[in-house]
């Protein structure tokens, strides 16, 4: 795995998003019959992973489902996943982060509205009544605000239940979701008549179960299993993510030494990694290759313990196979290439250079790839190049400043005209225009 209860919302940006091959192609599957079911294309819909622990899904502008990983660590298989992904799509078709505007329109206006009469009565003399007016405004705003948000989380619930009846799978994952975090609100005492349900921005998990129950259970699909395939892959990711993102301690306690199924392996092998046990975790990965020897991920994730404790000529041989058995993955091929030049041997500068420049190509949005493409171009003495690799990773982790001057760097020795050199003017000019934006918010 690649490093790079809705009662809060932080946008994406803000928080630390996981990026793992395997993941994202069991994430993509088990999506894609959504998607379609949904009238959307599934080459323009990703769901992706945020590391935060919290059991959570949102969409925040275009076509991403943002899940964070305490709702994969909890859910119990992949078809309650799949019951999120079909809710969170249902916000996407119906335009819900666009149509927010309309919600907070109108609570503006109730906001204004006592304003100006509260500051009326203020002047007339009347302050504890102009107080009143201007709290009982803001009260009425997010009331007004709040509904709001339910009646679109309602639409996304009976959404997803018609795009898991289109795509044949069954609702009982999405009602035992909802089970779920009804047993959250009873842990945190969130009650369902607590403002006449307009508390919080969602229904409460008991109305919207009351809701979906009769809908589910006289679907065809009801009583349709859960794809055995998809299931075991399921479970392996969990148990990766887990093992990646607990204390080593957790894990173990959960995946303990006597486990040896592939899932437990799976999980200690990443705990071990982790805690810079490298001998065992290397044990562990060498234990699953005997279960599949062609097992790419298997073989990814032998090279990158290979290649984070130091070895990375040891891990070019495993990074290769599991390159090629998935059709050069951008994120493989891109530790691969890291692989590579981290042997300071400059035989493999060429190769590395082939495979980070197909990784980027298939996954532009990469920044350690790009770091180390930059690095290639550097001792290959491209310096141009090395300053728009740099300015590509700057671009995409956000530093606009960097970005902008590395890009004026490039251009100032690339050809003009050049694919390069419009890339290295494209990166000159939003950077400019994010720095711009962001001097005018401080002014």
């Amino acid at each position: 795995m690649a490093l790079l209860l809705h009662l809060s919302l932080s946008p994406a940006s803000a928080q630390q998003m996981l990026r793992d091959a395997e993941t994202e192609a069991l994430l993509a599957e088990a999506s894609a019959p959504l998607i379609k079911a949904a009238g959307l294309d599934p080459r323009n819909v990703q769901v992706l992973l945020i590391n935060d622990p919290s059991i959570n899904a949102f969409v925040a502008g275009g076509q991403i489902v943002w899940l964070h990983t305490g709702l994969l660590a909890e859910a119990d298989n992949i078809n309650q996943v799949q019951g999120v992904i079909a809710h969170e799509l249902g916000h996407i078709e119906g335009g819900h982060i666009i149509r927010s505007s309309e919600g907070m329109k109108v609570a503006t206006g109730i906001t204004l509205l006592s304003l100006v009469l509260g500051a009326a009565a203020i002047a007339a003399g009347g302050g504890e009544a102009g107080m009143g007016i201007l709290a009982a405004g803001q009260q009425a705003a997010m009331g007004k605000y709040l509904a709001f948000s339910r009646t679109q989380e309602s639409s996304a619930d009976l959404a997803g239940a018609r795009y898991l009846h289109t795509a044949g799978i069954t609702g009982k994952g999405s009602l035992e979701f909802f089970k779920k975090l009804q047993n959250l609100e009873y842990r945190y005492r969130v009650a369902e008549t607590a403002d006449d349900g307009y508390a919080t921005t969602h229904p409460m998990s008991g109305d919207r179960i009351a809701t979906l129950t009769d809908l589910y259970k006289a679907d065809p699909a009801w009583n349709r299993p859960i794809d055995p395939a998809l299931e075991a892959r399921f479970e392996r990711v969990k148990a990766k993510l887990i093992g990646f993102v607990s204390d080593p301690p957790v894990t173990l306690r959960k995946y303990p030494p006597s486990n040896m199924t592939a899932p437990a392996l799976y999980a200690r092998a990443y705990a071990w990694h982790k805690g810079a046990y490298p001998e065992q975790a290397l044990g562990a990965a060498d234990n699953l290759l005997q279960y599949l020897p062609n097992d790419p991920y298997f073989l990814e994730l032998k090279g990158q313990i290979l290649l984070e404790n130091g070895h990375p000529a040891d891990a070019i041989a495993p990074l290769r196979r599991a390159a090629a058995g998935t059709a050069n993955n951008g994120l493989i091929a891109g530790m691969l290439g890291h692989a590579l030049v981290a042997t300071e041997d400059p035989s493999h500068l060429d190769e590395a250079e082939r495979v980070l420049r197909s990784a980027l190509a298939r996954d532009r949005e990469n920044p350690f790839a790009w770091y180390v493409l930059g690095t290639v171009y550097a001792r290959k003495g491209d310096l141009s190049r090395a300053a728009l690799a740099s300015a590509e990773q700057s671009n995409l982790s956000g530093d606009e400043p960097q970005a902008l001057r590395q890009a004026e760097r490039a251009m100032a020795g690339l050809k003009p005209g050049t694919n390069d050199y419009l890339r290295a003017q494209d990166i000159v000019m939003v950077s400019r225009g994010a720095m711009e934006r962001s001097r005018k918010k401080k002014k």
